[in-house]
């Protein structure tokens, strides 16, 4: 059964915005605001401080930068502060020994219902949100994770508003898992929504093709409850070819403003299986024209 329930909203009453004070956590922080206001949420915005490893120094001045490390991350918090001004929202600087374990914890402690967090969408010198850290999030959070890419171009004109919503799905436990929050963004920000399917290989124009069409349009039809259709007249499309580039490619042709996408847990190894294919996830977060909304089946 690919129906979803006919109450699609989704409860947000705690957010977790991640931020390293960089560009792209920066970039985050107009989404995680908007969705506040929309859900009338609580913001939880959450620093991970990472002792810095220094060699030949003596317990005092190890110390000592420790504490300075700690004055910056403070001094940053404030500016993000007054940034979520008229919302309801805390500042949470926190000393651990990674991300993960941290952001695992605040999960739990804060009863977080939706992560936001800005990647570089790339790895390299391990600063707090590289693109390999963001993924272990959203592989191992169990909680929907909203990451905001460096390709993302909408926020800063858009209010940080989502007006047309794309929900790609191959019919899966993992994928439909994300149908429900899909139906609930188009909702809740009055959206267009498009469900996608993605084939493989070469479209063909024989008869058994037209029937592979029509089959997975009906089915992309099902996904949508009938007490929706009062606000929503989902769009449909199949496409053939891989799917990661078919998600991209139906995302900056009808300029959406947020992709939903079910994913897999990691499993103990980020990148290990993916919605769709293998490295689907990893390569729509990376390079989505918008913020994309992962949630794990």
């Amino acid at each position: 059964m690919t129906e979803v329930k006919n109450d699609t909203r989704v409860a947000i009453n705690n957010i977790l915005y991640l931020t390293d004070f960089s560009e792209p956590s920066e970039a985050a922080l107009p989404f995680a605001a908007s969705i506040a206001r929309e859900y009338e949420a609580k913001v939880h915005a959450f620093h991970v401080l990472i002792p810095a490893v220094y060699t030949y120094t003596t317990p005092e001045t190890a110390a000592a930068a420790l504490d300075a490390q700690e004055d910056d991350a403070q001094a940053n918090m404030q500016r993000v502060n007054a940034q979520l001004a008229g919302l309801s929202h805390e500042t949470v600087v926190e000393r651990n020994t990674g991300v993960w374990p941290g952001v695992e914890a605040a999960i739990k402690e804060y009863a977080i219902d939706l992560v936001v967090v800005g990647t570089h969408g790339r790895t390299g010198y391990q600063k707090l949100l590289m693109g390999s850290v963001a993924e272990e999030i959203f592989r191992r959070s169990r909680v929907p994770v909203l990451t905001i890419g460096p390709s993302e171009k909408h926020g800063a004109h858009r209010g940080a508003r989502f007006r047309h919503v794309l929900f790609p799905t191959d019919f899966s436990e993992e994928s439909l898992a994300a149908a429900r929050y899909a139906l609930s963004m188009a909702q809740e920000n009055e959206a267009t929504l498009t469900l996608l399917h993605v084939m493989k290989g070469p479209e063909a124009s024989d008869k058994a093709t037209e029937d592979q069409i029509s089959s997975a349009s009906f089915r992309l039809h099902e996904i949508v409850p009938e007490a929706a259709e009062s606000w929503c007249r989902p769009d449909v499309l199949v496409r053939f070819g891989t799917a990661a580039d078919r998600i991209l490619e139906v995302a900056k042709e009808r300029d959406v403003d947020l992709i939903v996408l079910g994913v897999r847990g990691s499993h103990g190894v980020p990148g290990a299986a993916t919605h769709l294919e293998r490295a689907t996830a990893h390569k729509v977060v990376a390079h989505a024209p918008c913020p994309v909304l992962t949630v794990r089946g």
